[in-house]
């Protein structure tokens, strides 16, 4: 595709849902890869993730979650030990912050149940658009966008819009794909960016959509060279523009 080419709206929503059904078939079984068993562990989990690596959360919340069964025991959480926990996660003070009031909050207001609704989820402390849509869409079913630094930059790459700021990447990119596969689509995405579509050094020339996206050639071309760059996925033979 060349990116001289004017796209007209219905052409641009049929391209970025060909590449859509294009990654989903490379990543069947995307998912959310922070480990977590209730609602409230995903949000705990979620909050934590911010500035880190989702395996280094993995390698806390055993121990978190064993020490803090409940929003309740998050708000009487004895701050040292709480900070000490989460150490490895880095900007543990603040997050620890986040982690005592999110559990106040819920028993104070939600009888220390997760709220199902996305004002609700927002207007917890420490928790935004992107930790709430996490939670929606992976611990209750409600399809939503999440946009982190992966989903961000490939919705960019791909020319699905030109926005920096979160909310109106996912306002654009919610006009392009059908609701009920929002949630498929975010994993599919930041699955994408962390295996092949890498921020400094993409594997264009092992990538399944490079023939729709106007940012071919951004990164390594060549199949082979490509193809070693490519981070945990199966082999996929490359499509070229």
């Amino acid at each position: 595709m060349s990116t001289l080419e004017p796209e007209s709206p219905l052409a641009l929503k049929r391209r970025a849902r060909r590449m859509y059904r294009v990654l989903h078939e490379r990543y069947p079984d995307a998912h959310c890869e922070l480990d977590f068993t209730t609602p409230l562990e995903l949000l705990m989990a979620t909050v934590l993730s911010a500035q880190t690596t989702d395996v280094r959360v993995n390698m806390v919340t055993p121990r978190l979650f064993a020490t803090y069964p409940d929003a309740a025991a998050y708000a009487g959480a004895d701050r040292s030990e709480l900070e000490g926990i989460i150490q490895p996660t880095g900007f543990f003070r603040a997050k620890a912050d986040s982690l005592m009031k999110i559990g106040a909050a819920l028993v104070e207001k939600y009888d220390g149940e997760v709220p199902k609704k996305l004002p609700d989820l927002v207007a917890l402390p420490g928790v935004g658009r992107k930790t709430a849509n996490v939670v929606l869409g992976d611990a209750f079913g409600v399809p939503g966008i999440t946009v982190d630094t992966h989903f961000g930059r490939l919705a960019r790459r791909f020319g699905w819009t030109t926005e920096e700021d979160p909310v109106r990447v996912e306002q654009a990119v919610g006009e392009l794909i059908p609701r009920k596969d929002w949630t498929m689509l975010s994993h599919v995405l930041i699955f994408h960016g962390r295996r092949t579509c890498h921020s400094r050094r993409p594997a264009c020339g092992a990538c399944p959509v490079a023939r729709w996206c106007p940012s071919y050639g951004i990164g390594v071309t060549d199949p082979v060279a490509a193809e070693k760059l490519v981070k945990d996925a199966p082999p996929a033979p490359a499509t070229t523009p």
